[in-house]
């Protein structure tokens, strides 16, 4: 005897899409994630949209999160994006507040 499992072409087609959604960041990255990311000195200057002087000056003055690599300067994206968010200051002016000093 022999069962067969009948299942609906859209349920096939949706789990499909959600099969395919998770495997997308692997599958683009060639098995890597986003913050496996390692920058030398000029792609972390394009990164931040700075030059490599600045990224330098961060780095003598060790401000900035890297590593030394037979000499070479590397940095982590996951590194610099925690940095990055440490670093942020938040909005403490509302519209209200603005329009009230403007008054």
């Amino acid at each position: 005897m022999k069962a067969e499992l009948i299942i609906p072409e859209e349920l096939v087609n949706q789990i499909a899409d959600k099969v395919f959604d998770k495997l997308k960041p692997l599958i683009s990255g060639n098995g890597k994630h986003e913050d496996d990311v390692i920058f030398d000195v000029r792609g972390l200057a394009e990164y931040l949209k700075v030059s490599t002087k600045w990224i330098y000056e961060r780095t003598q003055f060790k401000e900035i999160p890297y590593q030394k690599i037979k000499g070479l300067l590397r940095f982590r994206k996951k590194d610099i994006d925690r940095w990055l968010n440490s670093h942020s200051v938040p909005a403490i002016n509302t519209p209200e507040r603005i329009l009230r000093a403007v008054k």
